[in-house]
């Protein structure tokens, strides 16, 4: 079973053109397993997608470390002296699936080209990249969009072949870095839903970061909310809003709930607290 654990990283942006240097996160610790769908939420500049680019490996912190692996290998566990268990991540790697804010296809290849690209490059025969390319188009619901070009999709389904061209590569998380943040509300609500469905279908640990609360409660198993500059985690909460969801397949029944307003109350109390602090 595979693990993320982030332990007392902090982030220090080097100084510029005379500036001070900008500590962008002090002291962040979380533990995700299997399974997870960690949403980070937080004021603007709150450090969530520096977060998100250490655990991808496109940065390296300033002090701490993160680990990604499975507990076990054959029988004996991976340790490293002064580490957790697991394997330290160093930079990117193919167990990170990343889904960007925009959709970064290529935009001279057709959809299935594109969802299947990460394996062609690890040197993937064309028979089984092409299988898997098609297993996830059809998990996401293009599966009769194959040859279709970049710019003949909205951008919901842009998006779609974004995941799918993630999960081919089969990754141990996959991170998410405001998919659907650029989306119209119909569209945002129908992949709100789609996440879910691949989620639960895949079992995929998600590590999600979106500015909207009722996204956030919907979707997360756990939800961290992170202070302004330096970023540091101040609340976690375990949610089960996901779950009503996927039993009732209401998702405007959910967010109406007693319970669901009651928490989205608490978690604008704490971001509007937050940002009166450093006003």
């Amino acid at each position: 079973m595979s693990s993320l654990k982030i332990r007392d990283v902090s982030v220090v942006y080097p100084s510029s053109k005379g500036s001070d240097p900008v500590t962008a996160l002090s002291n962040v610790n979380l533990t995700m397993e299997q399974g997870d769908l960690v949403v980070a939420l937080g004021a603007s500049g709150c450090g969530k997608t520096t977060l998100l680019n250490l655990i991808a490996g496109f940065i390296r912190p300033t002090k701490g470390y993160l680990t990604l692996g499975d507990s076990d290998i054959h029988g004996y566990p991976r340790v490293a002296v002064g580490r957790d268990i697991g394997d330290e991540i160093m930079g990117p790697d193919a167990d990170r699936g990343v889904v960007f804010q925009k959709h970064a296809l290529l935009p001279w290849l057709n959809v299935i080209e594109n969802t299947e690209f990460g394996l062609k490059l690890q040197g993937i025969g064309k028979k089984e990249r092409r299988e898997r390319a098609e297993e996830f188009l059809k998990l996401v619901g293009l599966e009769e969009f194959h040859y279709h070009k970049v710019y003949q999709l909205s951008g919901g389904m842009q998006q779609r072949v974004g995941i799918a061209r993630a999960l081919t590569n089969n990754p141990k998380m996959l991170l998410l870095d405001e998919p659907l943040g650029a989306l119209d509300a119909l569209t945002r609500e129908s992949l709100q839903e789609l996440l879910l469905d691949v989620w639960r279908k895949t079992n995929k640990m998600m590590f999600f970061i979106t500015h909207s609360i009722d996204e956030a409660l919907l979707l997360a198993t756990k939800l961290i909310v992170m202070s302004p500059r330096p970023g540091r985690i101040t609340h976690q909460f375990d949610l089960n809003f996901n779950q009503q969801f996927l039993e009732c397949r209401d998702a405007r029944e959910v967010k109406s709930s007693k319970e669901f307003i009651a928490m989205r109350d608490k978690i604008l109390s704490i971001i509007h607290g937050d940002e009166k602090a450093v006003a």
